[in-house]
């Protein structure tokens, strides 16, 4: 038997029938299989937000959960939303003025650049050589660009599940050549509009979190110093993260809180007219969703027991520990009927695919389970449909409801 996570709180204390924002998961079923998403989940999570870090505009970043029903459910409760495609640009010009919008990702095409620049969206500049696209294009279109400078920083989030700075990187600028970058936009015309500063993603110690802020104003302070011009946003990023895995440990976001409120009132002076914004994606909207698929066969093989499903990784790949996990660990898995029951087998539960990737739970101890019987897969609200290969082997994707 393999450990699996701890089930998230709004569903660990239930027993029997699974509900999912009060009604039973066997009704919100209907054709499986099919991502159920709370918005009153994340509605709490951004509530808790709020109350540790009152000071920080929070923007959500839409590559975690673009769901159009989702997004028109957050919108209203976050000051910005973060994009990093023209088709997430165009997703969240639907539900939020263009003003509030920023885009990032390193492979701008020219026509993604036209249509932030139209739009009048804020751009996260990758490179030097995006930069004079951005500015040509927007001489071009007769428009003064909204463009921000996002930072390769030297330091990286210490525990985090996927590092994004201290290192040579394709995701921003390296420190070093920021504040010519800087010097140069501006007196090309174009409104800066800060810094955009990421060092890794899915941390779960607040200790390294807020050591990494902490240096990240430090930074923030020293390239406004060198640049000679006050940043009027700096980014901080995100990489809040969530308890998967067996052993992990939610995410203290109010220790969070104590120390940024320390750092930004000790902030240095070219800050203090600053204003302060974190992104978050996964932290928001993973706890939210909850993936279900019915068992359409139950075998012995070998000694052991196999649970095929209707689903698998081709709607729900990071379930499988094909989405960046170097050591393939369970998710949190339930029978939908038997919430809080003692578990009496040890199951392989895998979906329909051609392939022995296609394993959502490896060995894990489960009540048991019947053909028909549905299977909750939780923490998919973030990385889910949108992040799976949904296409592979012709199979249907995934219904998506919104409670």
């Amino acid at each position: 038997m393999k450990p699996m996570g701890p089930l998230p709180p709004d569903f660990s204390g239930q027993a029997g029938m699974l509900t999912i924002a009060g009604r039973a998961a066997v009704d919100r079923a209907g054709q499986t299989p099919v991502f159920v998403y709370d918005p009153a989940i994340v509605a709490a999570r951004i509530a808790r937000f709020r109350a540790a870090m009152p000071t920080v505009d929070l923007h959500y970043a839409i590559k975690a959960n673009p769901h159009p029903g989702l997004l028109a459910a957050i919108s209203p409760l976050v000051d910005g939303l973060d994009v990093a495609s023209a088709g997430e640009l165009g997703r969240a010009l639907a539900v939020k003025p263009a003003g509030a919008i920023s885009f990032a990702g390193p492979g701008k095409r020219d026509e993604e650049l036209a249509a932030a620049i139209a739009a009048g969206a804020t751009l996260n500049l990758e490179s030097e050589g995006e930069a004079s696209r951005a500015l040509a294009i927007a001489d071009r279109l007769g428009q003064r660009p909204r463009l921000a400078v996002r930072v390769n920083p030297d330091v990286e989030l210490r525990g985090s599940g996927m590092k994004m700075g201290g290192r040579p990187s394709p995701f921003g600028i390296d420190a070093i050549r920021v504040p010519a970058l800087v010097r140069h936009l501006i007196a090309a015309g174009a409104d800066w509009r800060g810094f955009h500063l990421y060092a890794g993603s899915q941390a779960l110690d607040a200790g390294a979190i807020a050591d990494t802020q902490a240096a990240t104003l430090v930074l923030a302070a020293r390239l406004a110093e060198e640049a000679g011009a006050v940043p009027p946003l700096v980014n901080l990023g995100g990489g809040f993260g969530v308890p998967y895995f067996a052993g992990d440990r939610p995410l203290d976001v109010e220790v969070i809180g104590e120390r940024l409120d320390a750092a930004l009132a000790g902030r240095p002076a070219v800050l203090r007219d600053s204003r302060f914004a974190i992104e978050l994606g996964r932290w928001l909207v993973a706890e939210a969703g909850v993936y279900l698929a019915r068992v359409v066969d139950r075998k012995e093989s070998g000694g052991e027991t196999f649970l095929i499903l209707d689903g698998g990784l081709h709607h729900q790949l990071a379930a499988s520990g094909n989405f960046g996990t170097v050591v393939r660990r369970n998710y949190p898995i339930a029978v939908a009927h038997r919430m809080g029951e003692e578990a009496t087998e040890t199951v392989n539960v895998v979906g329909p695919l051609c392939t022995p990737l296609d394993r959502l739970g490896d060995r894990v101890a489960l009540p048991r389970a019947e053909v028909g019987d549905l299977i909750a897969v939780f923490l998919a609200g973030a990385y889910g449909a949108t992040a799976s290969p949904s296409a592979f082997l012709g199979h249907p994707p995934a219904a998506e409801i919104v409670t």
